[in-house]
């Protein structure tokens, strides 16, 4: 018996493909000339997502987004065949229009501030943005993050002419347009899975650099991982703890903190503290002139008297101000999910204020602000501060901003401190929290005319140009000027009390004061003869790149005391999650097992690390984006030592960011105590 057998021609296959393409066109036309809404709905949100992109990452001709895109909208669109009646799809799809749009709004206003892009987890955070209103409005806010409203706005137009022609989707079209869309947005979504690198799957399932997820997988598919990881807080209990622990043991076995003595060891054992969180305070602005005038004299004075980290860098995520407290406080990195002030802060952690206080000192914290932003009164008593001063504990005589002056806040400290010490008959731990440097350095009535113009003489007379006086780099040098004079009456005033004899003062800037770069371009290319900025080319030009702007974001660390016991300018690259280390060391005060930094005197290679995977060391700036290596000094450095280094930085924020979700600390310290 013969087995027949199929044999199949070129022809006879090609005919095939042509049927199964005609039948497919045909169902597809159905659907979509049955309810054109739909055809308006996947094109404009598409181009909506292509157009966020364009304008915050300029990817404009990347197909892996497209991708990832177009088939989250197509099964998002399938939906909406999931309701039987013409007028229950309209809303489905309307609403939709709204919710991807604001979206877009929403990413379009976070990135022009963070160069990121938002997380739902932020939503916790949003009371916020009613302290900081007008700031957001005046230096964040532009006409063109709203542009992607005019999608939902068409919908409605595009809605309102067809609706008299609306022909109602028959049963067998609606099941086809749920089955067939969803499954064509699921082939798409294999089809965008399949282009990513092992690279950007990584990135995507670490979420640490936000901006590259959704420069590869496109805004709705990060949208969506978003989600999924934000929910993560609420059960990590059922799934990754002990795979966290176990991680993160091993590091700590291999990386075994370093608790050895050097020449400023105990240097300040006993001794008061005074820890002073100022506002957007950015290196940039010490040790600079304008017409013969510092910009921050007192600053200038103490860096040169006490020991001054002059490349030190912040580390903070999207808690801004309260990451830098974290990271300051914890020797921890920010979460990358959310904001540990308001995310975690039920989390045990082991901190320079519980050092303190174990041997013998009385914590507070003073700021001027309520003490629900960022979660403060519940953070402070978290993280060992005895008594958290806020809004309520002083009279608020002189606003500037967001409210009372720095001149107010810092001559009512003292009297405060003053009582503290006499009450408590022991040392004590303060950290002061300030608020007037904070954008947009609008409200400067209160303020000295602190000159930021430039002077020259030209053919025997001498003319003064705006140079940068009355934009937003000038107004910030004006506001770090006064700030700078409110630290100087305070220092004085303490002097005079009695107390600075016995205190030693520790200044940093919380984060840099995320000014535009073109800002910057100005400050380094201006030519006063000419009243023009520079362009490339021409003599003395400086190329302001993305690099150097990155890393001109540096703030200051100083640790000085009355009698100059250290006198010390480090130079080497150093970062908040190294102030602990370094500070528990000075005073004598223990170790935190758990610290991820080093102490700043015995460090030798430092390597500092950002949330988003980048990371800085004296001879490179690493992009975690790109991938890109900057030489800072012109040297070069291996293939094999950028990935070490690039391991290095995944493991801290990795290890990091488990011992804030799971609540490892808590766990790891019960454990040593009942072994």
């Amino acid at each position: 018996m013969k087995v027949k057998k199929n044999n199949f021609s070129k022809e006879d296959v090609m005919k095939k493909v042509k049927n199964f393409c005609k039948k497919l066109k045909k169902k597809y036309t159905m659907i979509f000339r049955n309810y054109p809404l739909l055809v308006f709905f996947v094109i404009s949100v598409l181009f909506n997502s292509f157009l966020l992109r364009a304008i915050t990452v300029h990817n404009f001709f990347y197909i892996k987004p497209l991708v990832m895109d177009l088939a989250m909208i197509f099964i998002i669109s399938s939906l909406g065949f999931l309701f039987k009646s013409n007028k229950s799809r309209d809303r489905y799809f309307i609403f939709f229009s709204i919710f991807t749009s604001i979206v877009c709004v929403i990413h379009s206003i976070y990135y022009s501030y963070y160069d990121s892009f938002a997380s739902i987890s932020l939503l916790a955070t949003s009371t916020f943005v009613v302290d900081v209103g007008d700031a957001v409005v005046e230096k964040v806010m532009r006409i063109q993050d709203f542009i992607y409203l005019w999608q939902p706005i068409f919908m409605f137009y595009v809605l309102y002419h067809i609706k008299k022609k609306n022909k109602k989707v028959n049963i067998m079209s609606r099941k086809f347009g749920f089955v067939n869309l969803s499954l064509t947005g699921c082939v798409l979504l294999g089809v965008g899975s399949a282009l990513m690198s092992p690279t950007e799957w990584s990135r995507f399932g670490k979420m640490w650099n936000r901006e590259s997820v959704a420069s590869s997988f496109g805004i709705f598919a990060y949208q969506a991982n978003d989600i999924i990881q934000s929910l993560e807080p609420k059960i990590n209990n059922l799934f990754g703890h002990d795979k966290a622990l176990r991680y993160v043991n091993d590091y700590y076995k291999k990386n075994s903190v370093n608790d050895s003595k050097n020449e400023y060891s105990d240097v300040f054992k006993g001794k008061n503290v005074i820890v002073i969180h100022a506002e957007s305070l950015q290196t940039i602005a010490l040790n600079r002139e304008f017409e013969g005038k510092e910009v921050t004299p007192t600053l200038n004075r103490l860096s040169k008297e006490g020991a001054y980290f002059s490349n030190f860098y912040s580390e903070v995520g999207v808690g801004t101000s309260s990451d830098a407290e974290f990271t300051f406080s914890t020797s921890l990195m920010p979460s990358n999910n959310g904001t540990v002030f308001v995310n975690y802060f039920d989390r045990d952690y082991n901190t320079i204020q519980k050092m303190f206080k174990s041997n013998g000192y009385y914590t507070f914290s003073m700021h001027g602000n309520t003490g629900d932003f960022w979660n403060r009164a519940t953070m402070h008593e978290n993280m060992g501060y005895d008594k958290f001063y806020s809004k309520s504990s002083f009279k608020i005589d002189e606003t500037i901003g967001l409210g009372i002056s720095d001149k107010s806040f810092f001559k009512q400290v003292v009297p405060k401190i003053k009582k503290i010490k006499e009450k408590q008959n022991k040392p004590f731990y303060g950290t002061l929290i300030t608020l007037t440097n904070h954008t947009p350095w609008s409200d400067l009535k209160l303020m000295d005319e602190f000159p930021t113009t430039w002077t020259v003489d030209i053919d025997g007379q001498n003319v003064t140009r705006d140079y940068i006086n009355g934009t937003t780099l000038g107004d910030y040098f004006r506001s770090v000027h006064y700030s700078d004079q409110a630290l100087e009456q305070f220092i004085n005033d303490m002097d005079e009390s009695g107390l600075l004899d016995d205190t030693v003062i520790v200044i940093y800037g919380d984060h840099d004061a995320r000014i535009s770069k073109k800002y910057y371009n100005t400050l380094y290319n201006y030519d006063p003869y000419t009243d023009k900025v520079k362009q490339e080319g021409e003599d003395g030009y400086v190329d302001y790149n993305d690099y150097m702007y990155q890393l001109d974001k540096k703030v200051p660390f100083i640790i000085w005391s009355k009698d100059k016991k250290v006198q010390k300018q480090i130079d080497s690259v150093s970062g908040m999650i190294d102030v602990l280390p370094t500070l528990s060391n000075m005073f004598g005060v223990g170790t935190n097992k758990y610290q991820l930094g080093h102490d700043l005197f015995s460090v030798k290679d430092n390597t500092i690390v950002f949330t988003d995977g980048s990371y800085v060391t004296d001879k490179i700036y690493y992009d975690g984006q790109s991938g890109e290596i900057y030489s800072i000094k012109g040297d070069t450095t291996s293939e094999d030592e950028v990935s070490k280094k690039v391991e290095y930085a995944d493991d801290l924020i990795k290890v990091s960011n488990d011992i804030i979700t799971y609540d490892l600390i808590k766990e790891m310290n019960s454990s040593k105590k009942n072994s």
